[in-house]
């Protein structure tokens, strides 16, 4: 069923908007809330659009872009400010790439590789 890229959610500075694809909304409601602060901040700060996807094997990655006349756009900010969020996020989302690879691709889960964390 996923087999390609899935988006978790993302934010746009261009339309003001967020998203959250419906597929996650068992997650708990303050990691929706927190996904939701993470992104619009990010594109407050930096503009253009954030989204996190998931990729085929169930990393979750950032991915930025911006309008190409966007001269608001902050390139060197939004390579700081990922850079933040990988750091202070870490825990969050090894947890949604957890969450992913065990409810949406039905991996099993292996609790004596996640104890030695």
């Amino acid at each position: 069923m996923y087999q390609d890229k899935v988006i978790l959610c993302g934010s746009n500075a261009y339309e003001k908007k967020f998203y959250l694809n419906e597929d996650f909304e068992a997650l708990p409601q303050g990691i929706k809330d927190e996904l939701k602060i993470m992104c619009v901040l990010f594109t407050e700060e930096v503009g253009g659009i954030i989204t996190l996807v998931f990729d085929e094997n169930g990393n979750l990655n950032l991915e930025v872009s911006a309008d190409e006349d966007d001269i608001l756009y902050d390139e060197i900010g939004s390579g700081l400010k990922i850079k933040e969020i990988q750091r202070t996020k870490a825990e969050m989302m090894e947890a949604l790439e957890l969450f992913y690879k065990v409810f949406f691709l039905n991996e099993e889960l292996d609790l004596d590789a996640t104890k030695e964390r």
